[in-house]
């Protein structure tokens, strides 16, 4: 994933790559070993979308949007959940009865939260937000993605200043294994 525009630009651009890997699983028999690729592709993208929304979406959504604070945990505790389904997705084989479950899940979650986000949150920072700083925050996500894990790490802080820390060094092993692995290289 990589846009342009302004924050929400490149995180609606980020939510319609998403669903279009959900309808190509989906199209899929199951045990088909390329849902395993696709499942990697987008965990892949949910998490590093994940990464960059936590490091700067929500904390201006915080800042800026009245009632921010309760609108930015609903939208982390909904990574969290999505978080912790890509990690039992990511340790479940292809043949089991599970992974078709999993990935039902992480649909139907992912798809909930990105209507939350585009009806609701994206509005609301857009109404009281400048054009110069959403194109701002457009680049700082992108930034961000570049780079942030590609695996689930359901136990890594969702906030500020922590996520900003740890983020980029787990960011960099997971890179690297992927690199070893061919992991997301389809």
């Amino acid at each position: 994933m990589g846009h342009s525009g302004n924050v929400i630009a490149e995180l609606t651009g980020d939510h319609r790559e998403v669903e279009e890997l959900f309808e190509r699983i989906k199209d899929l028999p199951a045990g088909d070993e390329r849902r395993r690729e696709i499942a990697d592709e987008f965990t892949i993208e949910l998490v590093r979308h994940s990464v960059a929304e936590e490091q700067y979406l929500y904390p201006a959504v915080r800042e800026h949007v009245p009632g921010g604070g309760k609108l930015a945990d609903k939208e982390i505790a909904d990574h969290a959940r999505v978080e912790q389904l890509l990690k039992d997705l990511e340790g479940t084989d292809v043949g089991d009865a599970r992974f078709d479950v999993l990935v039902a899940r992480v649909i139907g979650e992912v798809s909930e939260h990105v209507r939350d986000e585009e009806d609701r949150l994206f509005p609301a920072l857009a109404e009281v937000c400048s054009p110069q700083y959403l194109d701002e925050l457009g680049d700082r996500i992108r930034t961000a993605k570049k780079m942030a894990p590609t695996r689930p790490h359901p136990s890594a802080p969702d906030t500020p200043p922590a996520n900003k820390l740890l983020a980029p060094g787990a960011g960099l092993v997971d890179r690297a294994r992927d690199f070893v692995t061919g992991r997301g290289k389809s």
